[in-house]
């Protein structure tokens, strides 16, 4: 009788234990700039997994919402979920933990217009067909001072490009390829621009 008293006794120890054990996790908010479509949803989800324990991730690519939980036992930091964001190329704006003992840090709101100095590489996502397309574009990209690298795949529709930041901003260039003809996820191409566009670069636009 007293060992089965014992035994029942662990068992409920083990399971109220694992239960709180469970309950350890972490919650982590970010707002992210650059979020296009499915794609990059994929892609920044992909990078997080590289955190071995990562759950219940949710990305909203209209709002650039993305949140996840972790275990709170490996005391996961702001600065290193920044820095996996701009990793997978995209740009934190802010950055909010919920920790299992209850207490909340949060970073301050990042200025996207702000200039800094040297050379960084964003993702984005620009509407194209074609080859003619991706000259296109990446003829746009390259016409605006500070931009050094681009590439642009015509099946994902993403475009990668390095820029000096302290000489113009994702927005100027998005500008210019919208001014060339092609839709971006912020800015959209004037009708009469696209409908001059060859028969083979007429893409589905974006918000049609």
């Amino acid at each position: 009788m007293k060992k089965t008293i014992i035994v029942a006794l662990v068992v409920g120890m083990m399971t109220v234990f694992g239960a709180n054990a469970q309950k350890a996790m972490d919650k982590f908010m970010v707002q992210v700039d650059g979020l296009g479509c499915p794609f990059c949803a994929y892609g920044l989800e992909k990078k997080f997994k590289e955190f071995k324990g990562i759950k219940q991730v949710k990305i909203d690519i209209e709002t650039g919402d993305f949140s996840f939980a972790y275990p709170a036992e490996k005391e996961l930091t702001l600065v290193a979920v920044q820095q996996q964001v701009e990793k997978a190329g995209y740009t934190p704006i802010t950055t909010k933990i919920e920790r299992a003992d209850g207490t909340i840090e949060a970073s301050e709101k990042q200025s996207l217009s702000a200039k800094t100095e040297g050379t960084v590489t964003k993702k984005l996502m620009v509407v194209g067909n074609c080859g003619m397309c991706e000259a296109r574009i990446s003829e746009a990209a390259k016409g605006v001072a500070g931009v050094s690298d681009i590439s642009w795949d015509k099946d994902t529709k993403m475009m990668q490009v390095s820029f000096d930041a302290g000489a113009t901003t994702l927005s100027e260039i998005e500008k210019a390829i919208a001014k060339a003809g092609h839709d971006t996820k912020n800015y959209k191409a004037e009708k009469g621009t696209y409908d001059q566009l060859p028969a083979c670069c007429h893409y589905d636009r974006i918000g049609k």
